[in-house]
């Protein structure tokens, strides 16, 4: 299967205008057991209350009648569970799709096929959802072009609910650009059109693709870099006199201007752009601000600012700054919202899990301690690090003592239970400067 795919990469990136006609006959028995083995266990069913450990127990049967029904084409897709978590930061529920078992394992086999064609047209500015890349990789490459390149004004802008808003005809024209058969083309389709079920009824999905599904992170990607990627490096760059950037994950992006005029001149140019494809601005979360070497320097002083403005991205904070010898530097927090929000899930998961057994409940708030490290362990961050280990420490405190009515510890005797459990200490895990060599080639 390995072998195929790859092949279908190297056709791909050879034939730029490739249409490919002949797909449907990789999705096979081998192909859609080795993605039921790659899904991870422990995750919510859909509609139909299958986990993976119940649909592996019959494994062979069930895959040989997905198989079947594929051929048939008489496979449809179940409607998706819809569920609401909380959006980091605010009052708001965001909306999560839930696909069935079945329909996970064969919308993961689609995104390999779409991944293997797809991975050799997106352009350097896309890092969302893509193999070898990530948001430290996306964070890097914005650093480099505000600090080495003439960039003195930011365009951060952002889609109001993407993934409700997707176009579906438009979808399939841009999917049909690169895939002729109508097998896959079927397949996608029944995807977008499975409908939601939400407390027991059914409706319909006549845009948009369910964010959650297997397969939705590759369509995002594919309906932005026809409606975005494509038309900023083929339009935007060419009328523009001066200098002009955009680094993109997924549906969050942030572009940099040479000009002021520019800068207006493309945002107005954005919300017509994005109509067009039936998305559109949020206005509230959508500034041009002045960023730069000359706005950290210049602007401030003419404006009257003490300091320039900053622009979330990626949930750091970035702001002009300099370095110890003087020079412009961009660094980055931790943003507010994503710290508030991390402050409050560890708090909730403290409360809920006060009464586990000190060891286990200490080993599994060191895994989530490391992971929050690990990604927001990057130059410039170690104060908010440091913030966030000292209030977490705090809140262990807090619930250890309502573990009963009994107060168990006062801060001497947590001071020595410290040193039987310690928390981990917060390091620097990336560093910002550290670009890999195929990334941001064309900068």
């Amino acid at each position: 299967m390995e072998t195929i795919l790859a092949r279908i990469a190297e056709i791909a990136k050879e034939k730029a205008n490739e249409r490919f006609t002949s797909l449907a006959h990789i999705i096979d028995e081998i192909m859609l057991i080795d993605c039921h083995f790659v899904l991870k266990e422990r995750k919510a069913p859909g509609v139909d209350n299958v986990t993976k450990a119940e649909y592996g127990n019959n494994l062979q049967q069930n895959i040989s009648n997905l198989v079947n029904s594929m051929k048939r084409q008489a496979y449809k897709p179940q409607p998706v569970r819809r569920t609401y978590i909380p959006k980091p930061g605010t009052d708001e529920m965001r909306p999560l799709g839930i696909p069935a078992y079945e329909d996970k394992v064969a919308q993961l086999a689609l995104s390999k096929i779409l991944n293997a064609i797809y991975e050799a047209d997106f352009l350097d500015c896309s890092f969302g959802f893509r193999p070898n890349l990530g948001c430290h990789d996306a964070l890097k490459v914005l650093t480099h072009i505000i600090e080495k390149r003439a960039i003195n004004y930011i365009v951060d802008a952002d889609i109001k609910g993407f993934f409700n808003h997707v176009d579906h005809q438009w979808l399939m024209k841009f999917i049909g650009l690169r895939i002729a058969d109508t097998n896959i083309l079927r397949l996608i389709a029944r995807f977008l059109k499975a409908g939601v079920m939400e407390e027991g009824v059914v409706s319909s999905t006549p845009e948009g693709t369910p964010q959650g599904g297997v397969v939705s992170p590759i369509l995002a990607n594919i309906y932005l870099h026809y409606a975005l990627d494509l038309w900023f490096e083929k339009v935007v760059q060419k009328q523009c006199r001066g200098e002009a950037y955009m680094v993109r994950y997924c549906d969050d992006f942030v572009c940099c201007f040479q000009y002021e005029e520019e800068a207006k001149s493309f945002y107005g140019a954005l919300i017509d752009r994005l109509g067009k494809f039936n998305l559109e601005i949020a206005e509230e979360k959508s500034k041009i601000i002045a960023f730069g070497r000359r706005a950290n320097d210049n602007n401030c002083k003419r404006l009257g600012k003490g300091k320039a403005e900053t622009f979330d991205f990626l949930g750091f904070t970035h702001c002009c700054s300099k370095s110890r010898k003087g020079w412009f530097r961009v660094k980055r927090k931790t943003s507010r919202k994503k710290y508030k929000a991390s402050l409050l899930r560890c708090k909730e998961w403290l409360r809920q899990n006060r009464s586990m057994p000190i060891l286990e409940l200490m080993n599994k708030l060191k895994i989530k301690l490391y992971g929050y490290y690990r990604y927001y362990g990057i130059s410039d961050n170690s104060y908010m690090l440091d913030k966030f280990r000292h209030e977490v420490r705090g809140m262990l405190f807090k619930w250890l003592n309502r573990r009963s009515q009994r107060r168990s510890f006062n801060w001497d005797k947590f001071a020595l239970f410290e040193k039987k459990y310690p928390l981990p200490r917060p390091r620097i895990y990336v560093n910002i400067y550290n670009l890999k060599p195929n990334i941001g080639c064309n900068l």
